[in-house]
């Protein structure tokens, strides 16, 4: 009985279980209630933050006029635009004054279902989904115009979901708050095309030199191709890959029926005029030396719009860059910097090609300067009393074990300063700057602008310590002022959108670094290297003066001088430092400084230099001094504490051989004067004094020969 209901019972389970076909019905009831509950609180939660947004977000106006960050305008002395660094918008266009044609190509390639989606597309995203699992690859870019113009405006380009989904609901809140025609308007006027171009006007006018407003259907298509990826596709950097994506730009709006078959077929997008980018040429390397600067010359001015005007001469700058090409060697490179005889920079070119290398060697690269750095050892040497007409010896040294050479192997003998100098005879520079001292000749460069680290031994005569282009230049302009200092500069003025001056430049004060006499007699020695000497390639039909410069294995080639006013250095060499065959400070480097140089004075009156040397009076030799004593007789020396002494064997003066300041001196035969010894014969049978020896001479001087270094030879005899 019990068994009897127990098989009763699970019969009756059985019969009641629903079938399989009912159980899947309950789950898709389950599944369709719950997930459309979800759904509709995702779409409540989406539809407020889409409220939201378009309630936050601001107006038409405001978004008209944000930027994406500062545009300065560099300007050259002349006013002349220079370079437009920084974003560039261009002139507004409204939705009526964008052709038609601009409009079809941007929606044929980048959202052709744009006039019908919200903001974002599902059949897209749909599509890419498909493509994306069959192909096993990664969903490839949907977004729609008012997606990119979401991004553009208000995020950035990070690729995460949580900014794809901000994007989204931005999207969708434009498109809640603006037409069609408001958000194809804002996104035509604010898409980035490369170059700092924003909107279809300023990309019109960077790559064709006219409005937007005149575009072409090709001029159309090449711009509207650039959005996929502006500095693959611009047509200056890269001619064949905007004509190939213009072309299926093309293909793209006669396939959706903005153009006919035929009109396609027409248009030759290669064909097209191209405006010559002058955003990469040399003068960038100017700007990238000067911009930065004004970091420190201006207070924290946000993205509001500025002009720099610069000290930049636009025709000299061609003319380097010219030069610098024309006669850099094949492999080389080169840099060239021009100063004003103020210090404003006139051409600056770091390099024979911006686009190819912008590394800015007048600037940031440190070379050896060779024998361009005896222009402080022989400043040094005038300084402590050599004059242009001195007599040395070109012979062979060797100082502290190092032994220096001439370049041609051969020696001259004896011969002047102003001969050593101008056929850069190293065995003289070694003697002058073993006498001087190394660390005089390194405190001379130091005092003449040099920053970069100076060595001390020997062998730093010769240029062993790396300089700048712009810091060599330096120097040599404050030759070329007189002995005085110069400061470089490049900016001359910093003007706001608004018209207010936020800087301008203010002379610095300039300090004599050197005696007239050292500076007079420096010129002498570089002018005669440019008439007679190394540097005679340098030459341009009126007084040059400058000096050459060669490392060893011709790995530098220098040429730096001036003439009426403006100094130029020029470098060459390689950027690794191999040799350079037949590169010589005196040859490439040379010719391209005469080539720049002529075209830089031609406008300027020719000017003569300062070489007469006027020596001070602790200078001059004691047989141009008989007016100071009796020469045959009298010798007066004066101590440490004023007083006069005089050799032994002398007799005691009997009054002062010279007046007493303020007394009127007699004249020759008047009562209280003393004969003049130069017109009386000595007396008869008197013998001339005793000549002073040397041990007196040494003591009443106060001379010690004891630690002496050895003084290259000379001779001060009057020629």
């Amino acid at each position: 009985m019990l068994q009897q209901r127990r098989g009763s019972r699970t019969a009756n389970r059985k019969n009641s279980a629903p079938p399989p076909t009912s159980r899947w019905r309950v789950w898709l009831r389950r599944i369709l209630v719950w997930g459309g509950a979800l759904f509709a609180l995702l779409l409540l939660a989406l539809g407020t933050s889409v409220f939201f947004a378009a309630r936050s977000m601001p107006n038409y106006s405001t978004l008209m006029n944000s930027q994406a960050g500062q545009t300065i305008v560099v300007r050259a002395r002349d006013g002349t635009e220079i370079v437009a660094i920084g974003p560039s918008y261009g002139e507004w266009l409204s939705s009526d004054e964008i052709p038609q044609v601009m409009k079809d190509a941007m929606v044929a390639v980048e959202d052709r279902r744009f006039y019908s989606h919200i903001g974002i597309d599902p059949i897209g995203l749909a599509r890419a989904l498909y493509v994306s699992f069959r192909d096993d690859s990664s969903v490839r870019a949907t977004s729609t115009i008012t997606q990119q113009l979401a991004r553009n405006v208000f995020l950035n380009s990070n690729r995460t979901v949580d900014r794809k989904l901000r994007e989204a609901v931005l999207a969708l809140a434009l498109e809640a708050k603006f037409s069609k025609e408001e958000i194809l308007e804002l996104y035509l006027n604010k898409v980035y095309f490369g170059g700092g171009a924003y909107g279809v006007d300023s990309a019109s006018r960077k790559f064709f030199s006219h409005s937007a407003r005149d575009l072409s259907t090709a001029e159309a298509a090449i711009i509207a191709g650039l959005v996929k990826a502006p500095s693959h596709y611009s047509p200056t950097a890269d001619v064949d890959a905007a004509v190939g994506r213009a072309n299926v730009v093309l293909e793209q709006m006669r396939k959706y029926g903005a153009i006919g078959a035929d009109e396609a077929e027409a248009i030759d997008v290669s064909s097209v005029k191209l405006r010559k980018d002058d955003s990469q040429n040399s003068a960038r390397y100017f700007t990238d030396y000067v911009l930065p600067q004004l970091d420190v010359l201006l207070p924290d001015t946000g993205n509001e719009p500025l002009e720099v005007w610069t000290t930049l001469d636009v025709g000299m700058q061609r003319a380097a860059a010219a030069a610098l090409k024309g006669n850099t060697p094949g492999s080389a490179q080169g840099a060239l910097v021009s100063l004003d005889r103020d210090g404003a920079i006139l051409a600056l070119v770091g390099g024979t090609d911006y686009v190819k290398s912008n590394y800015n060697r007048a600037t940031e690269a440190l070379r050896q300067p060779g024998s361009a750095w005896k222009l402080f050892v022989y400043l040094s040497a005038l300084e402590a009393g050599y004059t242009p007409d001195d007599r040395v010896v070109d012979e062979p040294v060797t100082i502290k074990g190092w032994s220096p050479r001439n370049s041609n192997g051969s020696y001259a003998g004896e011969i002047d300063v102003r001969t050593a100098f101008a056929y850069s005879k190293n065995t003289v520079a070694a003697q002058l700057g073993n006498e001087v001292g190394f660390s005089t000749v390194a405190s001379m460069a130091r005092r003449f602008g040099i920053t970069t680290p100076i060595a001390t031994n020997p062998s730093m005569v010769l240029g062993t310590s790396e300089v700048r282009v712009i810091d060599l230049t330096r120097a040599f302009a404050a030759v070329s002022a007189g002995g005085s200092s110069i400061d470089p500069y490049g900016i001359t003025k910093v003007v706001s959108a608004s018209g207010d001056t936020l800087y301008e430049h203010q002379a610095t004060r300039s300090n004599q670094l050197v005696p007239d006499y050292v500076a007079a007699g420096i010129t002498d020695l570089l002018q005669t290297a440019v008439n007679t000497g190394t540097g005679r390639s340098a030459q341009i039909g009126r007084p040059v003066a400058g000096k050459t410069g060669t490392t060893s294995s011709n790995k530098d080639g220098w040429f730096v001088g001036f003439s009426s006013g403006i100094t130029t250095g020029v470098w060459m060499g390689r950027d690794d430092a191999k040799a350079v065959p037949g590169l010589q400070g005196g040859t490439a480097p040379a010719r391209a400084f005469s080539a720049y140089m002529r075209y830089a004075v031609k406008d300027r009156p020719e000017e003569k230099f300062q070489t007469e040397v006027q020596l001070p009076d602790w200078q001059l030799e004691p047989d141009e001094e008989w007016m100071y004593g009796d020469p045959e007789d009298q010798y007066y020396y004066v101590d440490e504490q004023g007083n006069l002494i005089e050799p032994q064997g002398a007799e005691q003066p009997r009054g002062m051989p010279f007046p007493v300041e303020g007394e009127e001196e007699p004249q020759p035969g008047e009562p209280g004067r003393r004969p003049d010894p130069r017109l009386a014969p000595p007396p008869p049978g008197r013998a001339p004094p005793a000549a002073a020896n040397d041990d007196f001479l040494d003591r009443a001087t106060g001379r010690s020969t004891e630690g002496t270094p050895p003084r290259a030879q000379r001779s001060n005899a009057p020629e």
